[in-house]
């Protein structure tokens, strides 16, 4: 039996913690030098789990000058003034918002945190007008514009998405508040948002239009998630200790990773990437299940999916998008559904079809399909054995 003791990052999204305990890394570092070159503001979307909140946690140590932590990675090649900046994190990872005023209340204990840590004092009863002055009391006192980075942006709104009047309420807040990122552009050296799904239109969005959506850009398709180069090249120990674990070869379980949990497209031409949650889980278990599936389907997709009226089997390679819906939810839309499972992970990138400018969507691999099929379809569409037992078989 080999024996693998090197420290996999299960739930670590820490990068300082990672890199200082010796954590396995998948170098991501060079995204970060070429996005951090300008002071453009960034929007990424992946579904959970993909790797956001550590890239996150990465460009916030980068920011912060922790130059020792970035040894022997790309970026500590390419570098060559480490500057210390103010750094603002945001983090929505930390409530389930059933209400308005949990959200009130997140956002007014990270402005106190900064505040308190900043020494400001006449502090507004308006968030977002708190907001305002943080960034700009921060960026005088240390004559260094501020950096912001805000995990799950879209946190409140997604678990709100099934109760219409509580949704309304918290897009309300949350476009003024974001609202502020850029009518303080002069204080600001590097913005970046991430989440599931952009809230465009008459929505969130609409105040942050200077955004720049990297969500679908190939040369950022690698961003989160692993493709295949990098899984060969940081994991050949896992990968050989999970084939004799098995009593499969090398090449057999490469086919079966592949088959499992590859396939994901971020792009209109780009590598196929694997899931991060399911691969890392799969070494440390040594085990092939449906990990990321087994986390738990948001409620509201359900309900979603309930409403619609699109036949389950046309999800398999024939659902056709165009390029501008595809990141864009927009609730008042009647199939508003479909760029949400694309978003949330539930379905990918197959092909692009140049002559009408659209994608053609379907299952990224055999994890999200059967579960779709076997967790998923059965939640809301009434199903009997046999016909479940043929649903699957079909999609063969």
């Amino acid at each position: 039996m080999l024996n693998n003791d090197r420290q996999l990052p299960l739930g670590i999204q820490d990068f300082e913690k990672l890199r200082k305990d010796g954590y396995i890394y998948v170098d991501k570092t060079e995204y970060v030098y070429q996005l951090t070159r300008t002071s453009r503001p960034y929007f990424l979307g992946r579904p959970r789990r993909f790797g956001k909140s550590l890239f996150l946690s990465t460009l916030k140590a980068y920011f912060l000058g922790k130059k020792e932590l970035f040894d022997g990675l790309t970026i500590d090649e390419l570098e060559k003034d480490w500057i210390e900046y103010p750094v603002l994190y945001l983090d929505f990872n930390k409530a389930v918002y059933k209400s308005e005023q949990t959200l009130n209340a997140v956002l007014d204990s990270i402005l106190k945190e900064y505040e308190q840590e900043w020494n400001i004092k006449d502090i507004s009863s308006e968030l977002s007008i708190r907001f305002d002055n943080l960034i700009k009391k921060v960026f005088k006192q240390t004559g260094r514009k501020v950096v912001v980075l805000v995990d799950e942006y879209d946190k409140p709104l997604v678990n709100t998405l099934d109760n219409g009047d509580l949704n309304q309420s918290i897009r309300d807040v949350l476009k003024g508040f974001y609202g502020v990122l850029k009518n303080a552009d002069a204080s600001l050296r590097f913005v970046f948002l991430t989440g599931v799904t952009k809230f465009s239109k008459i929505s969130v969005f609409s105040d942050l239009n200077h955004l720049t959506d990297i969500s679908l850009n190939k040369k950022y398709a690698g961003i989160c998630g692993i493709p295949e180069t990098e899984l060969i090249q940081y994991f050949q120990p896992e990968i050989k200790a999970l084939a004799e674990e098995n009593e499969l070869s090398y090449k057999e379980t490469l086919a079966e990773l592949k088959k499992h949990y590859d396939g994901y497209h971020f792009a209109k031409e780009s590598e196929d990437i694997y899931n991060p949650y399911s691969v890392l889980n799969t070494f440390y278990n040594k085990d092939i299940r449906d990990y990321w599936f087994e986390t738990g389907t948001p409620t509201f997709l359900v309900k979603m999916l309930k409403e619609s009226n699109f036949e389950i089997p046309d999800l398999e390679n024939s659902v056709h998008i165009s390029v501008d819906d595809i990141m864009d939810y927009r609730a008042e839309e009647y199939n508003s559904s479909i760029p949400l499972l694309y978003q949330s992970g539930y379905l990918t990138i197959k092909e692009y079809n140049r002559e009408y400018d659209e994608y053609i969507l379907g299952f990224p691999n055999e994890e999200v399909k059967y579960g779709f099929l076997k967790r998923l379809l059965p939640a809301f569409v009434p199903l009997s054995a046999s016909s479940l037992k043929f649903s699957v078989t079909h999609f063969v």
